[in-house]
């Protein structure tokens, strides 16, 4: 069975490690698909701190992940297309949603499951990205000030 996790892995934390390793108990081969910096600006309206190139690396070196590629499509089904999986992972966060509901329904189509891991609530990208500019401001006032 080959499982496809999707994700930006932006200022990868323990979240996302969480999720590759629970996608890998769940499945023979794991692909890891990182969302390319173009695909997220479209979908979040920000390019990530960390590039796509370095991501990839990132990701693709841990044990848990067979293969990492670049998710640089903005529909789940085209990647399925070029990619090929049997069973699709996403957070919690995503269960219940209209996004989810749509992923689902539209994985239905092709056989693909879709199975949900619990969101690490405690860390998050954009909590780190928060701590980041908190950290930074006073460093950019002294320096204008």
């Amino acid at each position: 069975m080959i499982g496809y996790a999707p994700g930006a892995f932006d200022l990868f934390h323990i979240g996302h490690l969480n999720i590759l390793k629970h996608a890998r108990a769940h499945c023979d081969y794991l692909i890891a698909g990182v969302v390319s910096d173009e695909m997220l600006e479209l979908t979040k309206g920000r390019r990530p701190v960390v590039p796509l190139s370095e991501r990839i690396e990132i990701v693709r070196s841990l044990a848990v992940v067979d293969e990492a590629v670049a998710e640089v499509l903005p529909d789940k089904l085209d990647t399925w297309r070029t990619v090929g999986f049997d069973v699709i992972f996403k957070g919690d966060d995503w269960r219940g949603t209209p996004k989810g509901e749509r992923l689902e329904r539209d994985f239905a189509t092709v056989g693909v499951s879709v199975v949900y891991f619990p969101y690490t609530m405690h860390t998050s990208s954009t909590q780190l990205r928060h701590a980041l500019d908190a950290l930074t401001q006073p460093l950019h006032s002294a320096v204008t000030g």
